[in-house]
C-alpha cells in the first residue's frame, strides 16, 4: 500500500472522530442516535438525513475549528499527503458564512486546501455568496455542488451554472456531485455547462460511451467513492464499484473516503478495499493515487 495516499473528497460534518461525536454530544446534552452510522442500501436520501446530528453538532466556529484541525492530524496519521476537505458553511449558523470559513481554514492551517459546498435544491444565490466568500480566502480551492437532486426541488443542475462559471474566472476548482446512482447526463451538464474539473461519485459513467469519451477528452477527475457507494445502494457489492475499469480506460480516477465517520472508513482503509477489487493490480491502485495527487485545486 502506497504511503502517500490522496483524500479529495472528504465532508467534514460526516467525518468527526467518534470521541469528538461523544464529547460535543455530552457537551450538548444529547445522546448520540445509535442508527447514526451508514449501512449497506440505505440509500441517499437517508443516508442525507444523517448529517442532521452531526450537523447539530458543529454549529459554532470552535467546533468547526477543531473538527478541520482533527482531519488533518489523522489524515497524516494515515499517510495522506494530498489533502482536500468540503462542506457547506451554509448549515453552520451559530456565525456569519465567512466566519465559519475561516475558523475551518484556521483548524485547516494550510494543511489541506477547503472546498465550498452548495447543495442541490438551494438558491444558486446561495453558492454565488460562497464564491465570494471564497475570492479572498486563497486557502478556499474550489467549490462543489453537493447532495442529490429530487423532485421536489425548484432547481436543476444547469441552474447552477453562473457560480460555476464566476468560479472558474476566478480561477478556483470545481466539482460537482453527479452521476451517483442517476443518469451519465448529469456528468455531461456539470462538465460542459458547469465547467466541473471533478466529478464525485459519477458511477454511471460507463452507462454512456459519448460521456465516458467527454471525461477522457477533458482529463476530468472521477473521485471515486466505493463504500459510500455501497452504503447509497448505487452498486449493490463492492466488487462491483467500476473503479477498476475506469482506470483501464484511462480514467482520471482516485479513490475516497467521502464521510470517515458516517461510513466507517478511513482513507487508508478504503484504499485498502479499492486494492482488493477484482482486476486491480499495484500499478492501477499506483495510478489512482497519482490521479488524487494530480487531480488537486491550485487557485490560479
Amino acid at each position: 500500500m502506497p504511503n502517500d495516499l490522496a483524500e479529495l473528497h472528504l465532508h467534514l460534518d460526516g467525518s468527526l472522530r467518534r470521541a469528538t461525536v461523544l464529547e460535543l454530544a455530552a457537551s450538548h446534552g444529547v445522546p448520540v442516535p445509535p442508527d447514526l452510522l451508514f449501512h449497506a442500501g440505505m440509500g441517499l436520501e437517508e443516508a442525507l438525513s444523517k448529517f442532521a446530528f452531526t450537523l447539530s453538532l458543529l454549529q459554532q466556529p470552535q467546533q468547526v475549528r477543531r473538527v478541520a484541525d482533527e482531519l488533518c492530524e489523522d489524515a497524516a496519521r494515515e499517510g495522506v499527503t494530498t489533502l482536500e476537505v468540503r462542506f457547506a458553511p451554509q448549515l453552520h449558523a451559530g456565525a456569519p458564512v465567512e466566519a465559519i470559513v475561516d475558523a475551518a481554514l484556521e483548524g485547516l492551517a494550510g494543511r489541506a486546501g477547503l472546498i465550498l459546498c452548495g447543495l442541490y435544491g438551494e438558491d444558486p444565490a446561495v453558492l454565488e455568496r460562497l464564491v465570494d466568500v471564497a475570492r479572498t480566502r486563497p486557502g478556499v480551492v474550489g467549490i462543489d455542488l453537493a447532495g442529490g437532486p429530487a423532485p421536489t426541488q425548484t432547481f436543476r443542475l444547469a441552474d447552477y451554472a453562473l457560480p460555476f462559471h464566476r468560479a472558474r474566472d476566478l480561477g478556483l476548482g470545481r466539482t460537482v456531485h453527479a452521476g451517483e446512482g442517476r443518469p451519465p447526463e448529469e456528468l455531461r451538464i456539470a462538465i460542459e455547462q458547469l465547467h466541473a474539473q471533478r466529478i464525485g461519485h459519477g458511477t454511471t459513467l460507463l452507462d454512456d460511451s459519448r460521456v465516458l469519451d467527454l471525461v477522457l477528452e477533458r482529463g476530468v477527475t472521477i473521485e471515486a467513492c466505493p463504500t459510500s457507494n455501497l452504503h447509497t445502494g448505487v452498486i449493490r457489492e463492492f466488487s462491483e464499484h467500476p473503479l477498476v475499469r475506469w482506470l483501464s480506460l484511462g480514467v482520471k480516477a482516485c479513490v475516497c473516503a467521502d464521510n470517515s465517520l458516517l461510513s466507517n472508513v478511513s482513507t487508508a482503509q478504503e484504499y485498502e478495499r479499492a486494492s482488493k477489487l477484482p482486476g486491480m493490480t499495484a500499478s492501477l491502485l499506483a495510478i489512482a493515487v497519482g490521479n488524487g495527487h494530480a487531480g488537486r485545486f491550485v487557485r490560479a
